[in-house]
């Protein structure tokens, strides 16, 4: 019997790898992403000690992306993504995360096929509530993608964070994920002794974070300068593309893409903390949206697509 593969039309605007393990086409439901939470399995459900409350964080949900004045925007194709979104508060950037201050989706998955290469693309738009007057860019302090893999050997967190703007000044470039040589555990969780996470493990919220943007977490992307497209008010999105490509066999990045700009990132390695109990073969995406003042910013995902190869 002769067999014929048919990729779905959608697919023509991505450029997947060899195998296509998910496609998320967000007009069909969540497809699996969900927010992200800490492990409530203390006394009372609590979670572990930690110096951020991890509990904040503002729930992702299906949106058509209604406006003030646009109604329903739609995605990209079609009417509904996946809209990751903040509350009304933030923090100095030199400070620990806000209570609220965040908006995280993760989707749950594990190894298949024993992949040299992992890849994520999805298109995405950003943009802050339109809840006063004003172009409102540089409301939204930051927005980033990440995997949180672990294979027989290491736990490791592989990612990028776009620097939109810090405390009200535009900066427009890109960081990737990767820990200060020398952080100590206390100083990576902000003074708890016993923190739950290694140096190089949940970068978005731990690490101490410094003026010029960089942290004990983040490293500047060589030329990772960019500036996006916004457009001239929050009720005006337009779609852009991003991708990530990493080496899980060698544990290095390989390559960021955002719109038609690449970024060479051969040769870096993320952090490579120690196992952690019963999460071998983890590999799980997860996009992230952060606010730079007292305003609910959104990050879109049209769709999103997981390959290997």
């Amino acid at each position: 019997m002769q067999k014929t593969l048919a990729y779905d039309r959608q697919l023509e605007r991505f450029a997947p790898l060899d195998r296509v393990v998910t496609f998320d086409d967000f007009d069909t439901g969540f497809n699996g992403w969900m927010d992200l939470t800490p492990n409530f399995v203390y006394e009372d459900y609590e979670s572990f000690d930690s110096a951020v409350d991890l509990t904040s964080w503002a729930p992702c949900m299906l949106s058509s992306a209604p406006m003030r004045f646009a109604a329903s925007h739609g995605s990209m194709e079609g009417t509904y993504s996946l809209k990751l979104t903040t509350g009304a508060a933030a923090a100095p950037h030199t400070q620990p995360p806000a209570d609220g201050s965040m908006g995280i989706a993760v989707k749950r998955l594990s190894r298949f096929g024993d992949p040299s290469k992992i890849q994520i693309e999805t298109w995405f738009s950003y943009t802050p509530a339109q809840d006063r007057v004003g172009i409102g860019e540089e409301d939204i302090r930051a927005f980033g993608f990440y995997f949180d893999i672990q294979d027989g050997e290491h736990r490791y967190m592989p990612g990028v964070r776009y620097v939109n703007s810090l405390d009200g000044k535009l900066v427009k470039k890109w960081q990737y994920w990767k820990a200060r040589e020398g952080v100590t555990h206390a100083e990576w969780n902000f003074g708890v002794e016993d923190g739950w996470c290694a140096p190089g493990i949940d970068n978005l919220w731990y690490g101490r974070r410094y003026e010029d943007g960089s942290s004990d977490g983040y490293q500047w992307v060589p030329g990772g300068e960019q500036d996006l497209l916004y457009n001239e008010s929050p009720d005006k999105i337009n779609w852009l593309y991003f991708r990530l490509l990493v080496d899980v066999k060698k544990r290095e990045y390989v390559e960021l893409q955002s719109m038609d700009q690449v970024f060479d990132l051969r040769g870096i390695q993320p952090t490579l903390a120690d196992r952690y109990r019963s999460i071998d073969n983890l590999i799980n995406p997860i996009f992230y949206v952060e606010t730079d003042t007292d305003r609910p910013v959104h990050l879109f995902l049209d769709s999103v697509v997981y390959s290997t190869e």
